[in-house]
């Protein structure tokens, strides 16, 4: 039964990457709007995520002190990937990258496995931790998916192929949470380890990533509504905690 609710929802997260069809239906002044305050929900979710769900539960598991160094631990690991294995998180529809869209493939591909590892681990847990880290990943994926989008046909593709590319390196999601469940399965007190690692994960996505391009906003009325759009992500997540909790 777990296993099933794990593969249903890396599957929805794998759909998510169709999500550039919306696109041929939208303006480009329109869809950068969009993904500007998607990307103030989506770190709010991410942050939400972290320290609403994933930490408490951890801290029940690990002693907290072993449970912040690997927080710590997930942090620098998302660091050390994005630094050295071009983890691209590309907002905008035109990116200098663009002369690297297979490697941009490969990089999206890695990271949905790890993305399925995290929704799998979540599940073996407890239902409601499961589907508020699918929540948080599916919020996340939204606006860097129209990036990833965006880069494929500014590198070349068409549009068709773009989408195609797309959804199969999101595919690698589903193999990621059959890794991670049957791992956790046979190894004793793996997702007590790894519930950490993914909240430095989620921490550093919306720190490192998303909220700098809010900062870099100059307009002051859209940086407000991005933060506004943030709490509600933090909001939304704590909604979430009460709703899958009663």
């Amino acid at each position: 039964m777990v296993l099933g609710w794990i593969l249903l929802s890396t599957f929805f997260v794998s759909i998510i990457s169709l999500i550039g069809v919306i696109t041929l239906a939208i303006k480009d002044r329109l869809l950068h709007k969009i993904i500007f305050y998607l990307l103030g929900f989506s770190a709010g979710a991410l942050i939400g995520g972290a320290f609403l769900h994933i930490l408490p539960e951890a801290i029940e598991r690990l002693n907290a002190t072993v449970v912040f160094y690997y927080t710590i631990l997930g942090i620098v690991l998302f660091f050390l990937m994005e630094r050295y294995f071009h983890w691209r998180h590309c907002h905008e529809g035109h990116c200098s990258i663009h002369a690297f869209t297979y490697l941009n493939i490969a990089g999206d591909a890695v990271h949905n496995f790890f993305d399925g590892i995290m929704i799998a681990v979540s599940f073996t847990v407890s239902f409601s931790m499961g589907w508020a880290t699918t929540v948080a990943i599916i919020l996340h994926e939204i606006p860097q998916e129209l990036g990833d989008f965006g880069v494929l046909v500014y590198g070349g593709f068409t549009r068709k192929k773009a989408l195609f590319f797309n959804f199969i390196s999101a595919l690698t999601a589903v193999l990621g949470a059959l890794t991670g469940y049957f791992i956790a399965d046979i190894v004793h007190g793996f997702t007590s380890f790894v519930m950490p690692l993914t909240a430095g994960g989620f921490i550093y996505i919306a720190t490192s990533d998303l909220i700098p391009e809010i900062h870099k906003e100059s307009n002051q009325k859209k940086a407000t509504l991005a933060f506004v759009a943030f709490l509600c992500g933090i909001i939304f997540m704590g909604l979430v905690k009460q709703l899958l909790h009663s």
